[in-house]
């Protein structure tokens, strides 16, 4: 049995239902503000009481827009579905979007042709903006996408300190130095760092916050107590091994997100080392890992779900065409746990 379709409702119902013509009610509806408020209460009750849903296609053929924003995440998939950070600044973003009766594109991009792949099916019109989150070096693309009128905003500060792109950050310099304190405070003196791969702004900042407290401190960062890591369980487990192949140990750690963490307590564990008895771990993000890791770890709470929020928010304003600040940074705290 198929269903009635004869009766559904169109725009000229809802234009004769509101009693104005059916370019108004196709305005009204397209969200154009060039319609009295009379006109458009009219048309607004008119649909709802018909149950009309506006066909998207067409109007985007009057707004030239597709109502959907996508949100980029330039990382294996492997990464992208392992680390929790994703998922919450993705869940922000949605939050928003949501709101504003947004469509949201979620797209992973590891490779080259993934990357060319995405910008012609945006240059298509088929997204009115991107998020980015996870940009490694000066990637090209969000100036490829900017250069022909499509907004982006980024999650992090750019990679060159000349580009004028609106981004959403956490203040990881200055948590990285609450972090670096609280090792100093717990009596550590021979602190060790395991970085984020460093072509990224915010690994940048957080080893840079690290170097500034042992500075403000009055100690000499070390080379031989660095270790870069890949933000993965892995490469945090490979860096903490590294660091502990010196003659002597670190007593203190600070890494750059929770995931690396949890393989330095592995490695450290591993070694016959207690935490924090032997030595002292404090991680980035405060991500669900923390709360499961062995012992619960102390780490660095940056916003994730905020971030999402604040990226959405600037985008929406920006595809609006109204006046955006160029960069919003969240503030980040300590949180106390068992591992420092």
């Amino acid at each position: 049995m198929t269903a009635d379709t004869s009766s559904a409702p169109t725009l000229e119902s809802v234009a004769a239902r509101a009693g104005v013509s059916r370019a108004t009610a196709g305005r009204v509806l397209a969200g154009s503000p060039r319609v009295s408020e009379a006109a458009r209460a009219a048309v607004l009750a008119a649909a709802a009481e018909l149950s009309y849903v506006t066909n998207r296609a067409a109007r985007s053929l009057v707004t030239r827009r597709s109502d959907s924003l996508a949100f980029v995440v330039s990382e294996s998939e492997e990464r992208v579905f392992a680390d929790p950070f994703f998922p919450a600044v993705l869940r922000g973003a949605h939050k928003v979007m949501a709101d504003h009766r947004l469509q949201l594109v979620f797209v992973v991009l590891s490779t080259e042709a993934e990357h060319d792949q995405f910008f012609r099916f945006a240059a298509g019109g088929h997204v009115d903006g991107a998020m980015f989150v996870s940009l490694h070096g000066d990637d090209p693309l969000p100036s490829r996408l900017r250069k022909v009128g499509i907004p982006v905003v980024l999650s992090g500060r750019p990679f060159r300190s000349d580009d004028d792109v609106p981004y959403v950050d956490a203040d990881n310099l200055g948590g990285a130095r609450t972090a670096t304190r609280a090792l100093l405070e717990a009596g550590c003196r021979r602190l060790a760092t395991i970085t984020g791969p460093l072509d990224m702004p915010a690994a940048q900042d957080r080893l840079e916050g690290f170097t500034q407290e042992l500075r403000a401190a009055g100690q000499r960062p070390a080379a031989s107590r660095t270790a870069t890591g890949d933000f993965s369980t892995e490469g945090g487990f490979r860096a903490m091994k590294t660091l502990l192949r010196q003659r002597v140990h670190p007593d203190g750690v600070f890494v750059a997100n929770d995931q690396m963490a949890l393989g330095a307590l592995r490695a450290l564990h591993d070694a016959g080392l207690e935490v924090p008895r032997d030595v002292k771990v404090v991680g980035f993000d405060d991500s669900t890992l923390a709360t499961v890791a062995y012992p619960p770890l102390t780490t660095v709470r940056q916003p994730m779900e905020q971030l999402g929020r604040e990226m959405a928010r600037v985008l929406t304003a920006i595809v609006a065409g109204d006046a955006v600040e160029p960069s919003v940074v969240l503030p980040t705290e300590l949180v106390r746990r068992d591992t420092c």
